[in-house]
């Protein structure tokens, strides 16, 4: 992807999300040179993966499959003691992919905030990885439900599901009914362990610097944040 185009996409999500109401913390807008003056106080917003993630799956095509996220808050991936809990907010675009996946490890609640409609098909993953043909059965807003595999579910806003360990989803918002505002909780976020994609595809994009960062992804940090080399001004 092309920084300018992630810029692009990020500023459309930063207007999206506060179209919704929903308020994002100041570390979403600091810029790369505010995050070079940061001293060793903000390296947990590091250790911990929370900020701006932007990709495409590595499809080069982020309209038909990619994901906006940003990580509020996440535990350690490596067990350290403190928080055992993550939340993320999304932004879905209509018609818009996040590709066959399941977690190894993280129960997730997947919950519309705002926006349109959030369309989300669901299998029951084996143990060497394939497709169940069992029925899934989940909670939806807290109420047992059961359909076929493969089922489409579609979700209103305000309306939620659990999704367990070893369960295949992949979801896009309703075509036709714009943007769709998506919240996460679950448990640790580890995106570079816990994730097991139906195809071959890869989680983070490789970016092409033809313009300056407006605001650093999680994927950035180790470029820009640097507290033992901060900057000091004035």
């Amino acid at each position: 992807m092309k920084r300018s185009e992630i810029n692009a996409i990020m500023r459309e999500g930063v207007a999206f999300i506060a179209e919704c109401r929903f308020a994002l913390p100041p570390f979403a807008f600091w810029t790369p040179d505010e995050w070079r003056r940061k001293g060793p106080e903000c390296a947990p917003l590091v250790e911990r993966q929370l900020g701006w993630d932007i990709t495409d799956f590595g499809s080069g095509a982020f309209e038909k499959r990619g994901l906006l996220l940003f990580t509020l808050r996440n535990g350690y991936a490596d067990g350290r003691r403190g928080l055992v809990y993550c939340e993320k907010i999304m932004v879905v675009r209509e018609n818009q992919e996040s590709p066959l996946h399941f977690h190894f490890q993280k129960t997730e609640d997947i919950m519309v905030r705002g926006g349109g409609r959030l369309w989300m098909q669901i299998w029951v993953a084996t143990p060497t990885g394939r497709r169940s043909d069992r029925p899934v059965v989940l909670e939806q807003d807290g109420c047992r439900v059961e359909k076929p595999a493969g089922a489409r579910w579609v979700f209103e806003p305000g309306e939620s599901v659990t999704l367990p360990p070893y369960v295949y989803h992949r979801f896009w918002g309703e075509p036709g009914g714009g943007p769709v505002l998506v919240g996460e909780v679950s448990r640790v976020n580890d995106d570079h362990k816990d994730n097991r994609f139906f195809e071959g595809i890869g989680r983070f994009p490789v970016i092409e610097e033809d313009e300056p960062p407006w605001h650093l992804l999680v994927g950035d940090y180790a470029r820009w944040f640097r507290p033992g080399q901060r900057r000091v001004t004035g």
